[in-house]
């Protein structure tokens, strides 16, 4: 086995590579998901080290010697951090000439010639699912026999082989957390919504919605939802349970857990056998959702532990909603909320601004919309049309973008790319502030977080942490327009 090293590279200050790497820009309050998708395959190579350089606050020149002896680099890389990882490419080349280095990734998946032309000191990338394709180059495979990768070849040229089939046993993949408590320290990892510290995993990949904007499921997970045995996940949490007393919260990652009712009610009983739900039981646990589950299901999750619900709403329009392909009716979404609030769900919400459709009447639609359900925390993010999703070939189609301009500043800030004629990026940019302050600024939000710090003198804490991130995120950003 080659002496691999698994990298998230150092990038700007907060960058949050995470998990799937849905959260690639600095966000209102600083937050740090597992690098799952590089856990995984350390999982898989025996004598592997993960390192995390964002979440660890280390530098080029705090990790630079752990490349001396590596045969084996392999990168997790994204549009937004893309330039930032070829040139932390170039310093491992220059350092070990002799390593072979490798990129992971939607970014390269997607756009393998251009990112391997466009990064010379990598010697391949790998496309759709990643785990045994590594696997096989850490055992020393010739690339030229790897299946799902590109590559450089002797000569220069790009070499794409044949695709590698897509994973169906997804018991075949070992456990992610031993990797977490090995090389992690996992108080660094941290939400403005989940206790801390939390772990994060996945019990399946896929997402069988077709949301025109979402990165994973169209560049690598795909639309099938395939999942781990319900067995296999509960030994997970067994180990977490045992090896990881100071967790609090397990957060499973799936794209939509919810999807699947049936498998998602028998987890949930298998939890609650563990004690989950329980008095006394000092572990809960939360995932995302599509906000269509029947109350029935919500049920039987809450009262086997289930602390909150990561719920991506978008928009309170049914247009802008049908344009995106969510699949999801605005009355559907408003019950839902209702009944999490009435059995005690926690929301985490996550909007959208500037998709197909978006006009001021339905930034307003959506902005008041949020105040009525009345999630307990919200995410407002700009639309960003990521290479390989539907929205960024229909943003080139229509003009409505220059694909030439990053996603973000050079300080992580998120840029509005999108642009329509009757609704400019510069309006949609300011949108976003207006909504964390009107949806903040209320007497019953302020008295509902006022009074969650007074229970908790850790969360009055935590509060008054996030509470300065987030006016120095409005400041960035004002910064930034």
């Amino acid at each position: 086995m080659l002496r691999t090293l698994f990298l998230q590279a150092p990038s700007f200050d907060g960058y949050d590579g995470g998990a799937g790497a849905r959260y690639q820009m600095k966000r209102e309050v600083k937050s740090f998901w597992y690098p799952t998708w590089l856990a995984q395959p350390a999982a898989l190579v025996e004598g592997s080290r993960l390192i995390d350089a964002p979440a660890h606050d280390l530098s080029w020149e705090d990790i630079a010697h752990e490349v001396d002896d590596k045969q084996l680099v392999v990168l997790h890389t994204s549009t937004p951090s893309f330039g930032q990882d070829v040139r932390t490419a170039a310093l491992i080349k220059e350092r070990n000439p002799q390593a072979l280095i490798g990129m992971i990734g939607a970014k390269v998946a997607v756009q393998s010639e251009q990112s391997l032309m466009t990064a010379p000191a990598v010697d391949f990338v790998c496309r759709n699912e990643f785990d045994f394709t590594i696997l096989d180059i850490a055992k020393g495979m010739p690339l030229a026999q790897v299946e799902g990768i590109s590559y450089r070849a002797p000569d220069g040229g790009i070499v794409h082989n044949k695709d590698r089939a897509v994973l169906e046993n997804m018991d075949s993949l070992p456990f992610v957390s031993p990797i977490y408590k090995r090389d992690l320290t996992i108080e660094k990892y941290f939400g403005g919504y989940l206790k801390h510290p939390y772990v994060s995993f996945y019990t399946g990949r896929g997402c069988k919605s077709r949301c025109t904007f979402c990165l994973w499921p169209q560049t690598v997970g795909g639309h099938n939802y395939r999942t781990r045995s319900i067995p296999h996940v509960i030994e997970e949490v067994k180990y977490v349970l045992r090896e990881m007393p100071e967790v609090k919260e397990i957060f499973f990652d799936d794209d939509t857990l919810t999807d699947n009712a049936p498998r998602v009610e028998a987890l949930a009983i298998e939890l609650g056998k563990l004690g989950f739900g329980k008095p006394g039981f000092g572990v809960e646990w939360s995932c995302n959702a599509k906000a269509n589950v029947k109350r029935s299901t919500l049920e039987v999750l809450k009262a086997n532990g289930l602390r909150l619900l990561l719920v991506g709403y978008e928009s309170g329009n049914q247009q802008v909603l049908h344009n995106i392909k969510k699949g999801l009716l605005v009355p559907v979404a408003r019950q839902f909320t209702k009944d999490c609030h009435e059995l005690g769900i926690v929301i985490h919400g996550t909007f959208i601004l500037g998709l197909p459709g978006e006009t001021l009447e339905t930034i307003e639609e959506t902005i008041r919309y949020a105040m009525e359900i009345n999630p307990h925390t919200i995410q407002v993010s700009l639309a960003a049309p990521y290479p390989g999703t539907f929205l960024h070939a229909q943003a080139r189609e229509n003009g409505w973008f220059d694909d030439s301009n990053d996603l973000l500043t050079d300080g992580g800030n998120q840029i509005a790319q999108l642009s329509y004629p009757h609704l400019p990026a510069a309006v949609i940019f300011d949108k976003v502030e207006e909504f964390y302050k009107r949806f903040y600024f209320r007497p019953r939000k302020i008295g509902s977080i006022v009074g969650e710090m007074v229970r908790d003198f850790d969360m009055m804490k935590r509060r008054l942490r996030e509470g300065v991130e987030f006016f120095d995120f409005l400041r960035r950003r004002r910064e930034a327009a």
